[in-house]
């Protein structure tokens, strides 16, 4: 995944904030926590019915085996997973998700844009933004030339319009043919007022996605989002390497979001220059931002650019199995996993390093095959339908889940609720659950019985101003309205305590996550990925048997889609 669960917690260990203070051992030195080796290529294996650690290891040890080389997608190594996963899918006795196939082909567009520097004349001055160090952009537009001249910059504050928050920052303002500049998080941020939207807990709207989509929406040329590592919740080197090189996106005509013909950062420094240079005071104009009432304010600057991109077209594919309903078939459940990673990279010596991608993610897939098998063979046909998808492209903007959402084989309205398993905790039985974007939708309260019967806790994820629930695949179904659980083991182990587990996670941020040595290890305590699953089973059995539409809770920005989803149809 691009933003992993265990990086917030990796954030938990480094702060020790989980919130719980009782005495534990002494914890190992990350350093010393012993890398793992990779496992030899499994051998045949006899899958059981029930949910076990045998299962689970056989399965993620072939995903992030050398054979199947990172599973990029375009690849030889996605041609392997999709048909391992068929092929699992099919000897559990399950159906084919799309119709008579298996697979939901996923175009997608690859943007690389050259390094271009912008033009912007401030009064009578003109200043130069270098490409990489003050400033990035890029075209979601499909467009191999887009250029922006002259075009005159506007400050919209958090480029924000909620109604359930009685907040718009583009009232009254017409940017048709302008250029937006925005702050990034939301209006509580910075202020840290809780009182509004989540005060230092990122609300959709803190997201930089949603900035530039509301922009697009109210046909800005161009949007710049003012970068501070706070509100952000990295450093500008991050945003710098997420913008060089090649983009990915879905094709303009399957993708039902507006976009912007340029989009992009500018450094802290180049935005207190220009608005320095224009008379005004960024640190005034934010503290104005986070009041109610705040009313854009023009520049007196222009922002002109050329930009050139490369664009080639290809395709990927998301692996879809069900389960038919037998009372309700036309309703679903849906468990989702994203089975991609990075594939592999020549290193400068030559040598070829593979990205196995071992928890990240082929731990979910293994999870949601092992959930599917339970339900599949393990008992009574559930009543409504049970969707098991494996998405494409999420380590390339979350977009085989966007695809799905976009050409779904349910009705989003149709859908009681979505599980999405992504980068499993991996540090034996624990006393908690991590529910990422904690205090968001009722799935919640079908959760918390199930993990109190097991003995456990259901707290937050820590680092909430980083918005991670915004950043794995769930995020697109619950844009559509559709509530959504990502949870996942806590790290206070049952013996030995939290400090372990922290160890243990910030071995994995540090050393392996997103790099060659995520592999699997055949010596891994599964006992506490066994205990999540059965929970997630549970949540999902409990969704397919009953009639219950589980939504949002009241305040969240997705609940209005919902109701409307959900509301009966008007009488003839």
């Amino acid at each position: 995944m691009r933003f992993p669960l265990l990086p917030a917690v990796l954030a938990c260990a480094l702060l020790a904030a989980c919130g719980r203070s009782e005495p534990v051992a002494t914890a190992p030195d990350p350093a010393a926590v012993p890398a793992p080796t990779q496992a030899t290529a499994p051998a045949p294996h006899q899958f059981d019915a029930a949910i076990t650690a045998d299962d689970f290891l056989a399965d993620i040890t072939a995903l992030a085996s050398d054979e199947f080389a990172g599973r990029a997608p375009g690849t030889r190594g996605e041609t392997l997973t999709v048909e391992y996963l068929r092929d699992r899918f099919q000897a559990m006795g399950l159906k084919p998700g799309n119709g008579d196939s298996w697979y939901q082909t996923v175009s997608m567009v690859e943007t690389t844009a050259e390094p271009v520097a912008a033009t912007v004349k401030v009064r009578d001055k003109t200043l130069e933004w270098a490409f990489g160090t003050q400033w990035v952009t890029g075209t979601r537009s499909g467009q191999a030339a887009v250029e922006v001249t002259d075009s005159p910059m506007v400050f919209v504050g958090y480029g924000t319009v909620a109604p359930e928050e009685n907040w718009n920052d583009y009232a009254g303002l017409d940017v048709k043919g302008k250029t937006v500049v925005m702050l990034v998080n939301d209006p509580g941020f910075h202020v840290d007022d809780p009182a509004l939207f989540g005060g230092k807990r990122m609300t959709y709207y803190g997201r930089w996605t949603y900035k530039f989509e509301e922009a697009a929406r109210q046909g800005a040329a161009a949007a710049l989002i003012i970068h501070d590592t706070d509100g952000a919740g990295y450093g500008w080197s991050v945003v710098e390497n997420g913008w060089t090189g090649a983009q990915y996106d879905l094709p303009a005509a399957e993708d039902p979001e507006p976009r912007l013909p340029l989009q992009g950062w500018i450094t802290g420094e180049s935005a207190q220059d220009l608005f320095a240079q224009s008379g005004l005071s960024l640190e005034a104009l934010r503290r104005a931002a986070s009041k109610p009432g705040f009313r854009s304010v023009p520049l007196p600057a222009t922002l002109s650019v050329a930009l050139k991109s490369t664009i080639k077209a290809s395709e990927s594919r998301n692996v879809l199995a069900l389960l038919p309903g037998t009372e309700r078939p036309d309703e679903a459940v849906v468990y989702m996993g994203h089975w991609d990673h990075l594939g592999t990279q020549t290193a400068a010596d030559g040598s070829v390093q593979i990205f196995n991608g071992a928890i990240d993610n082929a731990s979910g897939v293994a999870g949601i095959l092992e959930i599917a098998d339970a339900f599949a063979r393990g008992g009574q046909a559930p009543k409504r339908s049970v969707l098991f998808a494996a998405v494409t492209l999420e380590e390339s903007g979350l977009l085989g889940s966007k695809y799905y959402v976009a050409h779904p084989t349910f009705p989003m309205r149709n859908i009681a609720g979505v599980i999405n398993i992504d980068a499993m905790t991996i540090v034996g039985r624990t006393r908690d659950i991590v529910v990422t974007g904690y205090g968001a939708s009722e799935l919640e309260d079908i959760l918390r019985p199930i993990a109190e019967r097991q003995g456990r806790v259901l707290h937050g994820e820590s680092s909430v101003e980083k918005g991670f629930y915004f950043r794995s695949d769930h995020f697109n179904f619950a844009k559509a309205g559709v509530p959504a659980l990502y949870a996942s083991a806590g790290l206070d182990h049952v013996e030995k305590g939290e400090e372990y587990g922290m160890a243990i996670a910030q071995e994995y941020g540090v050393n392996r996550y997103h790099k060659p040595a995520d592999v699997v290890d055949p010596n891994w305590d599964l006992s506490g990925v066994v205990e999540d699953l059965e929970a997630l089973y549970a949540v999902g059995r409990e969704l397919a048997d009953g009639t219950a539409w589980p939504n949002w809770y009241p305040g969240n920005p997705f609940r209005a889609v919902r109701d409307a989803d959900r509301a009966p149809a008007p009488s003839p």
